[in-house]
Formats: structure tokens, sequence, C-alpha cells
């Protein structure tokens, strides 16, 4: 086994406030970079921590007083380590206690791996990091002075995160440290088990974050998902930004079989090349006063004009929009003076619901029950994507995403009661991940209420329904949701008050926004919460042609050997060969 080389030693600190190390001569302050790991190899554990600031130090005023020539390197060398020295600040995250006599039996399990299958390596590990001696615990003291500070090791990030291919979780890995190549997982049934979000200013990758999560979940079938595609990127394909034009493959393309896609644009899916897409309708007797309610911004409705709609609602049962559009002002008068109503109001309430004519997918009458469809796929397993095309603004996109929810969340709730009557495992219903994009405009303190969806997130697992959040704007999200938010996954913040609410309900997170700020701006993130055992920044996985022949279902080498042959032959057609 290779030596550690050790990096420093503890000096001071406390629980509450972090570490303080003071780096070792031969060691360079420059490699030390905010959201690297370490280990502090204490008398009775090991202190997985990471690493929150940098700083540098020295041993006298003088020094700094009257600085070595910059010419100088011999009285700089002399200097460093002594006079001058690098200090960097730990934030312990986990304690790993474990049995050094054992250690021999690990290091055979190692050896052993690199000689055999890749099946039997993946036993190996398992057995190398499941050993009983292994202990995972909170940080609940520090270590003592002048313990020494190492480089986590690959054996450490095992440990902790685990791997891809354990048998006995449905891990799936993010990405990996930034500064080891070695996969961070996390555990995909404690992520579907709660509501989780994806965080980020516009630029930073978080489609593709969303991408590769909803990837994971279909391929270790954590759960079903159900996703609100405001942008048409995850059914299909989408853009990938860069220099050059290139698009990456949606999940329909990963998973055939396994995705459905519904659009509320037929012509504009079309006009983009996905031909098994289905076409998706809303009646006008499928929209209720509820779901008017969270778009009365949009639409500018007042308290009075949804009063009167309740009073017509009432009168006319669920086709009191269709009646209310082909009425004229004699009978809005007479229903007025019979049922107490208020002419002005329900006459500019008219008006006002002219615009939901606009929406390609709302009908007078609809004959088939697509949501009905819906729901039948995703109690079949499938999952479900459901394109908006140029349907994307944002009463178009609000207004059908909460009437669909509202339906699919009303059928669980049955299907949850009926389960724990049962209590019948065939009668459980399949974990759903419900995908909303522009989280904020459904969440924001203002409308949370009127929502399904701050119903969803407050109600975390107990009626099987969860959601996954996608916004550039978590300081809009109502407080009492973010504290419910279970997994958090972050690119970066500029925003006070967004990097203060991604860290809402969160222990030390003072000593990890310093992190989060000094994230690249690109392939970076910092995930906490209820799916890892411990915050840690990832560079994430490339969503590439590697990744496609490691997740997907299809070898997409051979699809895009053939695509190239009849791409080929179309064109000596077209010349006349």
């Amino acid at each position: 086994m290779p030596i550690e080389k050790p990096l420093g030693s503890i000096t001071q600190g406390s629980l509450s406030k972090g570490l303080e190390v003071r780096l070792h001569a031969d060691v360079s302050v420059e490699e030390m970079r905010v959201g690297k790991f370490l280990v502090v190899h204490g008398t009775r554990s090991r202190f997985f921590c990471m690493l929150t600031d940098v700083a540098l130090g020295t041993g006298s005023q003088r020094i700094l007083s009257n600085p070595p020539d910059p010419t100088d390197s011999f009285l700089q060398e002399v200097l460093a380590g002594t006079g001058t020295y690098g200090t960097i600040e730990l934030s312990p995250m986990l304690m790993i206690t474990d049995d050094p006599s054992k250690r021999q039996i690990e290091a055979a399990i190692e050896t052993t791996k690199s000689k055999t299958t890749k099946k039997t390596k993946g036993l190996a590990s398992y057995q190398a990091n499941t050993n009983a001696d292994i202990e995972l615990l909170p940080v609940k003291t520090i270590p003592s002075h002048f313990s020494q500070v190492y480089d986590a090791s690959e054996r450490d990030f095992r440990a902790v995160f685990g791997w891809e291919d354990d048998p006995l979780r449905r891990n799936f890995a993010i990405g990996e440290p930034i500064d080891m190549p070695v996969p961070v997982c996390i555990d995909l049934d404690r992520f579907v088990e709660r509501s989780n979000g994806v965080f980020g200013k516009s630029g930073t990758g978080k489609s593709f974050l969303t991408r590769l999560l909803l990837a994971g979940v279909v391929k270790k079938q954590a759960a079903v998902n159900l996703i609100f595609d405001m942008h048409s990127e995850y059914g299909w394909e989408a853009t990938k930004e860069g220099k050059s034009f290139s698009t990456v493959k949606g999940l329909a393309q990963l998973f055939p079989g396994k995705v459905e896609i519904f659009t509320l644009d037929v012509e504009s899916t079309r006009r983009r090349g996905v031909g098994n897409a289905q076409e998706f309708y809303i009646g006008y007797e499928q929209v209720e006063v509820e779901d008017l309610a969270l778009v009365r911004g949009q639409l500018n409705l007042s308290e009075t004009s949804l009063e009167n709609a309740v009073i017509l609602r009432n009168e006319f049962g669920k086709g009191w929009i269709s009646r209310l559009m082909a009425m004229g002002n004699e009978e809005i008068q007479e229903f007025c003076e019979v049922k107490m109503g208020n002419k002005s109001s329900i006459m500019a309430l008219q008006r006002k619901l002219i615009r939901l004519e606009d929406l390609k997918y709302l009908r007078q009458t609809c004959p088939h029950n697509y949501l009905n469809q819906v729901l039948e796929c995703i109690e079949s397993g499938k999952h479900v994507v459901i394109e908006f095309g140029s349907q994307s603004n944002l009463l178009s996109y609000m207004l059908a995403t909460n009437i669909i929810s509202r339906r699919i969340h009303a059928a669980y709730v049955r299907k949850a009661e009926y389960f724990l009557q049962t209590k019948n495992i065939l009668d459980r219903p399949r974990q759903l991940m419900i995908t909303i994009e522009e989280a904020h405009r459904f969440l924001d303190p203002a409308t949370v209420g009127e929502t399904i969806f701050g119903t969803i997130a407050r109600e975390m697992r107990k009626f099987f329904v969860t959601l996954l959040v996608v916004d550039q704007r978590p300081s809009g999200i109502d407080n009492e949701v973010m504290s419910q938010i279970g997994t958090r996954i972050t690119a970066l913040l500029n925003d006070e008050k967004d990097i203060e609410a991604i860290f809402t309900g969160v222990s030390g997170g003072q000593a990890l926004r310093s992190v989060l700020a000094k994230l690249d701006s690109k392939q970076q993130a910092l995930i906490l919460g209820h799916a890892v055992p411990m915050p840690v920044v990832i560079k994430t996985r490339a969503y590439d042609e590697k990744f496609y022949g490691e997740i997907g279902d299809t070898d997409w080498s051979t699809v895009e050997h053939d695509q190239l042959l009849v791409a080929a032959a179309a064109a000596k057609t077209d010349l006349g060969f």
C-alpha cells in the first residue's frame, strides 16, 4: 500500500466554526482548492472534511513590513514553512470509525479486484466498502491538536458515497470530486422519496443536471417520472451549447419503449422530427375554478371574478366555461338577477377567458380523456414527458401543469388510501416524481396555497408523489417549501438571496456559502441533503456518447452507423445514382 503524505497539522478550531490547519513546508498552498475533500486522522476516528477557505500566515509582522526581494528565491525558501506558511479551514462532515487490524484483509481484496473480471471487481468492491468494521457517524467531536491531515483516498470516497454497481442500493454516479477521478453516487431510493431541487443561474447546466438525474431514475427503476417539458429538452433531443451546433439525446431515445411523449403542440413536435409523440388535449369541462385561481395574475382576474366563477360552476357544473362563453348580455343579466351574481364581473370574466381560446391544447369538448391515458401509462411503469412546443408561455405552462398534476395527485391519494386499507404490497402505488421548471411561479408565498405543487412538497412521501423542481430563483420559493426539499443540487448562484435560500433549514450552511459562491459556471455543482451522506462538490458527469452507452438501452454506436448508411443512400438517390 502506498504511504500517504501528510499535508498539514491541526492547530486550532471548534465543532461549530471548523478546524484550522497549518500546511507543512513542502505543501504548496496553491494545491488547496475550496471544495476539496481531506481526511483528518484522529486518535480514534478519521474525520472526513471539506475545505472551505484558504489563507496565508506569517510568523512575524516584521516579515510583512520588510518582505524579501522578489528575485531573492533563497530567502523565500528559507522563510517558507517557518516564517511564512499556508493555512486552510476545514468543515468536518462525517466521522469514519474502523478497525485497523482488518485493513490487511481490505488490501487483499483490492489486489483481487485488479486481477478479476468486472463482475468480480464489483463484488470485491462491495465487500471492501461494506465491511462491518466501517461505520459512518455524524460529527459530534473534533480531533486533537496536531492531528495530521491527508488527501481523501478512493477508499474514503467508497466508504462514504458507495459505488454505482452496489447490489443492495440503487446508487447512481452523478459526477466526480473536482480533484479526483472517483465516482460520487447518490442513493436514488432516498432521492425519490422526498421532493428535490436543481438550482443554478441561467447557463450553468440545470437542464443537463436534470437530464442526468432523470436518466438515472429511469435506468435504476427508482420511480416513474412525469416531466413537464417546458422547452422540449427532455423527451426526444435538445440543442447542446457550444460554438458548433450539436444535439444531445433525450430520454425517449435512450430508453425506447419505456418513455411516452405527449405533446400540447402537435405541429411544433412534428417539425422537430419527433414521430412517435401522442397528441394531448384538455376540455373546458376539465378546467376548474382552482386552476384559474393559480393563473389569475396572467389572466388579470379579480377576486370578485373568481367568486362569480364559483357561482357559475355551482349552477352549470363542469361545463360552466363553455356555457359562459356562449352567454349574451341579456342572458347574463337574467342569471345575475336570479343567482345574485355581479353582471360587470361576469362580463369581465367572459372577456378575459377568451384568452383560453389561444391555447392549442384546450377544446370546447374533448371526447377522449387524455388525463386518464397519462395515468394509465404511469400505472404501467412508463415514464411520461409532456412537451409544450410553442405553448410554453407562462399562462399555458402553469395552467396545464396544474390541471394535470391535480388530477393525477387525486388519483394517487385514492390509491394510497386503498393501499393503507389492504396493506397488500401489490396495491402499493408506484413512486411518482413530477418534474417542473420555473418552480418559483408555482411555489412562491402568494400562490403556494392555491397550487397542487405546494401540497405535494409538504406531503413528502405520504401519497407516493414527490417533486423535482428546476429553478434559477430559489429565493422566490416559499421558505416552508424550501425546508421540505430533501436533496438540493445547486450549480453557481450569484444573488445573495438565492444563496441564502439554498441553505434554508441546513445546519452548517454558513461554511458552505463560500464553497457555492466559488463554483465554476459550467459542469460543477454542490449536492447536499437526503440522498447523500454529506455535502459534496462535484464535477458533473458528462452527458455524451460514453454516457449513452453506459446507461441507455440501445447500442448507439450501431444505431448511428446505420443512420449514416441510410443518409448516404438517400443522398445517392437525390443525386440520381
